[in-house]
């Protein structure tokens, strides 16, 4: 996503808003571990789905 930092004196620049990314590991079914990177809302949901 895009958007703009604004100032006090309302002065605009283009900034980004970039995802919250982390590295995880993660054990598949065949027993391997293998890293992937998630956005941290993502882990928030697999704690409480308990995945």
């Amino acid at each position: 996503m895009t958007g703009y930092n604004v100032s006090h004196a309302h002065n605009k620049t283009k900034r980004r808003f970039l995802p919250n990314l982390r590295t995880v590991r993660i054990t598949l079914e065949d027993g391997t571990r293998k890293k992937i990177r998630v956005a941290a809302s993502t882990l928030r949901t697999m704690k409480k789905k308990g995945a």
